[in-house]
C-alpha cells in the first residue's frame, strides 16, 4: 500500500525491552497501537514469553506482568483492557470505559470478533496466533476498533463489519479511516482444502481468485488472508493508501511468533491493542 508513492509500513520495532510492530504514519498518533510478539516477557516454556492469553495454562500472575510490559512498549494502560473471546464470526462489540477488567490477567468477556469504541482511555484488545488482526482509527471522530479475522471471519467480511460499526454507530466517513493489517498466517503456509477458497468466494465473489491459488498436483489451495482482508476494507470505501499490510507470515517466524497451525494449542497467544489517547 501506497500514500503518494511512499509506503505506508507496519514497522517491527523496540521499546523498553519489548519487541512489537507499529504503524510509525504520524496520523495514527492519537491512538497508541501495537502488535505483540512472543518476545520480551516472563514467562517459561511453552508459552516463552511475552504470552497475553489468559486461560492456556500460564500463570496469570505472569500474563499480567507480560500485560503491563507490552503495555509500557507501545503506550496503552494495562489498567483499561478490553479484551474479545474470539467466536469466529463478523459481531463488532461497542464498548465503553464501564467495559474495561479490573485485571490484566482476566480473559475476555466479550464474545465478539472485534471491539469498537469513541472513548478515550479504553484500550481495546484482540488476540491471534495465526488468524488475521486488525486495528482501524479515524483520527477525525476519535474512534478506533479492533478485528479479529480467521478464515472463516475473512470469507465473512469481518474487516468489513469492523468498517461499518464505526460508520453506522459513530459517524465515521470510509474515506478517513486508517486500517494497519498485522502479523499473520501469510500465503506460503496457508495450505487449505476447497472450504477455504469456497468461503471466500461466497463473500468476495469473483474477486476471491486475487488470493486464492491451486497447488499443482494436489487438491490443495494456498491463499492470501491478508490480502482478502485489505480487498474488504477497500470494498467498504477505505482509501488503498490508508491501508498498511504487514508481511511477515507468523507460521515462518516461530522464532518471533506463535502458530496454531504449527504448534497448536500448547503456546502463548500474541495479543493486536489500540487506545484512543486522552485528548
Amino acid at each position: 500500500m501506497s500514500q503518494g508513492g511512499t509506503a505506508v509500513e507496519i514497522v517491527f520495532q523496540e521499546r523498553h525491552g519489548v519487541p512489537f510492530y507499529a504503524c510509525t504514519d504520524p496520523r495514527w498518533c492519537g491512538a497508541p497501537h501495537g502488535f505483540s510478539t512472543r518476545l520480551g516477557g516472563v514467562s517459561p516454556a511453552p508459552w516463552d514469553s511475552l504470552n497475553l492469553g489468559a486461560g492456556r495454562g500460564d500463570d496469570p500472575a505472569r500474563v499480567g506482568e507480560n500485560f503491563r510490559r507490552f503495555c509500557r512498549a507501545v503506550g496503552t494502560d494495562a489498567d483499561a483492557l478490553v479484551k474479545n473471546r474470539q467466536v469466529h464470526g463478523t459481531t463488532i462489540r461497542s464498548v465503553t470505559r464501564a467495559d474495561v477488567l479490573s485485571d490484566p490477567s482476566l480473559p475476555g468477556e466479550f464474545p465478539a470478533d472485534g471491539l469498537v469504541t469513541d472513548q478515550p482511555g479504553v484500550c481495546l484488545t484482540i488476540f491471534s496466533g495465526d488468524c488475521i488482526p486488525i486495528l482501524l482509527y479515524d483520527p477525525h471522530r476519535g474512534v478506533a476498533a479492533a478485528v479479529h479475522a480467521g478464515w472463516r471471519g475473512t470469507a465473512a467480511g469481518a474487516a468489513a463489519q469492523g468498517v461499518l460499526a464505526m460508520t453506522e454507530r459513530y459517524g465515521c466517513r470510509p474515506e478517513d479511516i486508517l486500517a494497519a493489517i498485522g502479523p499473520g498466517i501469510a500465503p506460503c503456509c496457508f495450505q487449505t482444502h476447497a472450504d477455504v477458497p469456497d468461503g471466500l468466494r461466497a463473500g468476495l465473489g469473483r474477486e476471491a481468485e486475487d488470493f486464492i491459488s491451486p497447488i499443482s498436483g494436489t487438491d490443495k489451495f494456498h491463499v492470501d488472508l491478508k490480502g482478502a482482508n485489505a480487498r474488504w476494507l477497500e470494498r467498504t470505501g477505505l482509501d488503498p493508501a490508508h491501508i498498511a499490510l504487514c508481511p511477515d507470515c507468523t507460521a515462518c517466524r516461530l522464532d518471533r511468533f506463535w502458530s496454531h497451525r504449527i504448534q497448536g494449542t500448547r503456546r502463548g497467544s500474541m495479543a493486536a491493542m489500540i487506545q484512543l489517547a486522552e485528548p
